[in-house]
């Protein structure tokens, strides 16, 4: 089921008495695990399961970060208005905010339970003993996912289809950077600009502790490439406002604001995410 993305129904249901989550999660809105959880807890809820969450450290969760998501803008990359692009949450934390505010279909609730973790708090690294995904190989790239996921909605590869995936981006008609080019592989069939010489920004050369440090969201990352994208008026493709969560966004950034004048226009739904996420979290 959670490798289809698709929500578990009565027939596949029958006969089960718990339904149990235990996936590795990034701590990031458009990481779809999260959504996938949220329509596991509808199924239990709607077939009479409890529902057990067997938690795991949050690699990112130091970080609250990034837009809220907009009524408009949600969708299965980000099924929860409200929330930011780095929330900062475990899978069970974030579950228990989802079912305490009544956020599944028509507000129902299940019977949740989730297994604590112990000796972790959000300021403790963590290293993931085996990637999340094909495309989020290390540290590294798990670290630099909140900003660089941004770029999947734009004319730029996010270094799918090379050996660094969300450590590095870039474009055929960028004159300066590392040059990559995107090939089928693994995990990364026809990857945007698949067979293109692209250069761009590369973070490879990143520590751990660095890139741990760059897991807020770098906007000021995404104002320099649209800025040097040599079209700008094809930087951005259609689907941006479900990354972002908000369509003021991509606006900010043609109008040429700047990182300090688009973060201050988030303060505001930060604070109400924060309000709420306070009364669910498990690890102070």
């Amino acid at each position: 089921l959670y490798g289809q993305n698709r929500k578990p129904t009565p027939g596949n249901l029958e006969g089960l008495d718990v339904l149990v989550f235990d996936i590795q999660d990034v701590g990031v809105r458009f990481y779809t695990y999260i959504s996938t959880m949220s329509y596991a807890m509808e199924a239990a809820a709607e077939n009479g399961l409890s529902f057990v969450v067997l938690d795991r450290p949050n690699p990112t969760g130091h970080v609250v970060d990034g837009p809220v998501m907009q009524t408009g803008c949600t969708s299965f990359i980000g099924l929860h208005e409200g929330v930011p692009i780095a929330h900062g949450m475990t899978v069970g934390e974030y579950a228990r905010m989802v079912n305490g505010e009544g956020w599944l279909k028509g507000g129902i609730r299940v019977d949740l339970n989730v297994v604590p973790l112990t000796g972790w708090t959000h300021d403790i690294p963590y290293i993931l003993p085996v990637r999340p995904s094909p495309n989020l190989p290390n540290m590294r790239s798990i670290y630099l996912y909140p900003t660089l996921c941004l770029f999947e909605a734009t004319a730029l590869s996010v270094g799918r289809g090379t050996e660094a995936p969300f450590q590095w981006v870039g474009h055929p008609d960028y004159s300066d950077g590392t040059v990559r080019t995107p090939k089928s592989m693994p995990g990364a069939g026809s990857p945007k600009l698949e067979g293109k010489a692209c250069k761009g920004p590369d973070f490879t050369h990143l520590s751990d502790a660095e890139a741990r440090e760059l897991a807020h969201i770098q906007v000021e990352w995404l104002l320099e490439a649209y800025q040097n994208f040599p079209q700008q008026n094809k930087f951005f493709e259609s689907h941006f406002h479900r990354l972002a969560g908000n369509r003021e966004l991509e606006a900010q950034i043609k109008a040429g604001l700047t990182p300090m004048e688009i973060r201050i226009t988030w303060q505001e739904g930060l604070a109400q995410f924060n309000a709420i996420r306070s009364k669910y979290l498990l690890y102070r």
